[in-house]
């Protein structure tokens, strides 16, 4: 009995010590099987981050950016909704693509605002004012609310300045020119959210900024070189404004003296100033006398942008200043026009002007930085296709970094190498991952 008792106690704890054997290996199969479930996961977690951040090789424009700068200057806003941007700058001018509503919708048939190709990083100052409780709105929310007289009412009052017309494109017909009153300030925004067009009707300039111009207002001893206001026009459209025979010259659009200015997100179309003078220009702006000699910034905007919305003027068929620094950051210039003749000074029998297809800066001491920004078939009758650029006393520089000038012709002179720009300044223009031609 004794031996049979203990072969039965060994068949028991056989069997029990192989089912405990057995039930460690499971769970120990368990917890591994959780373990790689785990890391998995990670794994996915960490591809869908570099999913994210990663700008395709095609999104590349051929001024060739270096990869860490496109990895850190692309927005995901500023991607076309074409998907993909070809690696030769294309004729944006004449295909360009409507701006679009958050959902993708076009908004309307002109070209789009600024150079879908630009990568240029933009400065902190550079950037559109962020709105979070405007002062004023004009309209209540009709197109039939919104009216020139609201317009220049409003603008008259400073500050933060909105639209409300409804959910649709609207453009506002200017009965008369909108003027900011100078101590209404220091800061005036104007924002037409991407839906407003100012349209002068080829009858009057649309905007206009005058620190010394006493009707407006004179705030300090010294107008020509005051830090106020600081004016932001960001995200409107200007169509048809014309300042031929105007008291301040130039500025077909917008005219601007002292404090300091910057545009963001707009579009200049079919503006125009007088078509001669040997000092006048800027059918689209015009600026001078700029608080401490700061830049004016230009960001992603367009002037012309198709054969039949070019400006043009005397000289500066896109812009126009004297004496005025510009940093102009990822915008398109094409088919503005200088249409004066005899340049300036004057020859002999001639009015005068003709020169800065796009651009035109005269003056002592100030820069011209274009980064990101397409300049194409442009004219001028004189000098500068492209850019006119006179620096009196030589000190003054013009800087094109990644940048595409093509097709801008000059009918009578340009700076040999430099096809499409009049330049004298202190040396040669500083151009890096450029075409120029």
């Amino acid at each position: 009995m004794n031996v049979q008792r203990r072969v039965r106690f060994l068949l028991v704890f056989s069997l029990l010590f192989v089912f405990h054997c057995n039930n460690d290996d499971e769970n120990a199969s368990d917890e591994s099987s959780d373990v790689e479930t785990d890391t998995g996961s990670e794994t996915a977690t960490d591809t869908e981050v570099e999913t994210d951040t990663e700008v395709p090789d095609t999104e590349v424009p051929d001024t060739e950016v270096s990869d860490s700068e496109t990895d850190t200057e692309v927005p995901d806003t500023e991607i076309p909704d074409t998907g993909t941007i070809d690696t030769e700058v294309p004729d944006t001018s004449d295909t360009g693509s409507p701006d679009t509503t958050d959902t993708g919708t076009p908004i309307d048939d002109l070209p789009t605002a600024g150079n879908p190709n630009g990568r240029c990083m933009v400065p902190e100052e550079a950037r559109a004012y962020e709105i979070t409780t405007p002062d004023h709105v004009i309209g209540d929310g009709t197109p039939e609310s919104c009216t020139s007289a609201a317009v220049v009412e409003t603008v008259a009052l400073g500050g933060v300045i909105t639209f409300d017309c409804g959910p649709d494109p609207v453009t506002i017909q200017m009965e008369e020119t909108a003027k900011i009153v100078n101590n209404t300030g220091p800061e005036i925004v104007i924002d037409g959210g991407g839906l407003v067009t100012l349209d002068g009707m080829g009858e009057r300039r649309i905007l206009y900024m005058n620190t010394c111009d006493q009707n407006q207002v004179w705030t300090t001893s010294h107008c020509q070189n005051q830090d106020h206001p600081k004016l932001t026009i960001q995200y409107l459209t200007f169509i048809n404004g014309n300042s031929t025979g105007e008291e301040h010259e130039g500025g077909g659009a917008i005219f601007v003296r002292g404090g300091r200015v910057k545009v963001v997100g707009s579009r200049f179309f079919n503006n125009s100033c007088d078509p001669t003078g040997p000092d006048m220009g800027g059918a689209g702006l015009r600026t001078l006398s700029q608080f401490d000699s700061q830049p004016v910034y230009i960001v992603d905007s367009t002037f012309g942008g198709r054969e039949d919305l070019g400006n043009s003027c005397s000289n500066g068929g896109g812009i126009s200043s004297i004496g005025v620094s510009h940093h102009i950051i990822n915008s398109l210039f094409s088919h503005n026009h200088a249409i004066g003749n005899g340049a300036n000074p004057a020859r002999n029998g001639t009015p005068g002007g003709g020169s800065g297809g796009a651009i035109y800066n005269d003056g002592n001491t100030f820069t011209l930085h274009l980064c990101g920004t397409l300049i194409e078939h442009n004219t001028a009758n004189e000098g500068g296709g492209a850019i006119f650029f006179v620096s009196n006393n030589r000190t003054g520089e013009l800087i094109i970094e990644s940048s595409h000038l093509h097709d801008n012709p000059s009918d009578e002179f340009e700076t040999s190498g430099y096809p499409g720009i009049f330049v004298l300044a202190n040396g040669d223009p500083q151009v890096t991952d450029s075409i120029i031609e």
